[in-house]
């Protein structure tokens, strides 16, 4: 991927200035975090700027939609991060893989606090967790499927979480859910591109079609037979643009004149590797 044709990718409203205020001042009443990351983005969808935030702050990273990411891929980034003095653990909301061993994990990271004041002879109180982390990286997801119904309203739109709510856990555990943010500048423009395509930078703030074509390119480098069985393409051209022109001839989304609709067939693609029907991948390397 040529780093000259990556396009600029800037992303900052302003409620999630608020949302950086309320981490800071919700931080005291907490004993630990739960950043939640993208398991196929596990670098790039963390927030440089929750490091300064959380200070010494007990930090245990939950990999979400690991369903989408690669398994062997997820293994050995939990491993580099418990390699790194931080807990981690891999979740799928949807079918509620790991969440027994997120709850557990989370309650003996809290201990220390939860137990405090057993030695005067009162009962430990439940593990209070603030869950942190970007735009749509699956917060409320999550957090419904901890608490056992929808107590937060998923919107899949990146960023629409805007105020701090609590959450009573059943199992020893009180979640304090805050809005997702991003931070205001965008160093490495291919993190940027891998926000955009995990649906952490809106849509509507970029050209969709040349940011699909960097896609395509990546993931015809990683995952070509996939790419190749999912659209029926027995062989892949060489050019991202071709490929798409041959996606959307075989899903029919042709203008007057048989002329391809490039656009329409980039948000296909897009919304179809979004929801991992080309395949689990892992976009971040260690």
């Amino acid at each position: 991927m040529d780093e000259i044709n990556l396009p600029e990718l800037q992303w900052f409203p302003g409620h999630m200035k608020k949302a950086e205020r309320l981490i800071q001042e919700n931080l005291k009443s907490v004993d630990l975090v739960l950043e939640v990351l993208d398991a196929r983005i596990p670098f790039s969808s963390q927030n440089p700027l929750l490091k300064k935030l959380l200070g010494g702050k007990k930090n245990l990273k939950v990999l979400a939609k690991a369903d989408l990411a690669d398994e062997n891929k997820t293994q050995e980034w939990i491993k580099h991060f418990q390699e790194n003095n931080f807990s981690a653990v891999a979740v799928d909301a949807s079918k509620g893989t790991g969440i027994k061993n997120l709850i557990s994990t989370a309650k003996k990271l809290a201990e220390e606090k939860t137990h405090k004041l057993a030695k005067y002879g009162a009962k430990p109180r439940s593990a209070r967790a603030m869950v942190i982390g970007i735009p749509n990286v699956g917060k409320s997801s999550l957090i419904n499927k901890l608490a056992g119904m929808n107590h937060t309203k998923i919107e899949n739109r990146p960023g629409v979480t805007r105020a701090k709510q609590w959450i009573k856990i059943s199992d020893g555990l009180d979640l304090l859910d805050t809005p997702g943010i991003l931070y205001p500048k965008f160093d490495d423009k291919k993190v940027a591109l891998k926000l955009a395509w995990t649906f952490a930078i809106n849509d509507e703030t970029y050209d969709v079609e040349s940011v699909v074509y960097l896609l395509i390119e990546t993931l015809a480098e990683k995952i070509p037979d996939k790419l190749s069985e999912r659209y029926k393409i027995s062989t892949l051209p060489n050019n991202s643009q071709e490929i798409l022109s041959e996606i959307g001839k075989k899903r029919g989304c042709l203008k007057r004149g048989g002329e391809v609709d490039m656009e329409k067939t980039a948000r296909i693609f897009l919304n179809e590797f979004r929801a991992g029907k080309i395949g689990r991948i892992t976009l971040d390397e260690i």
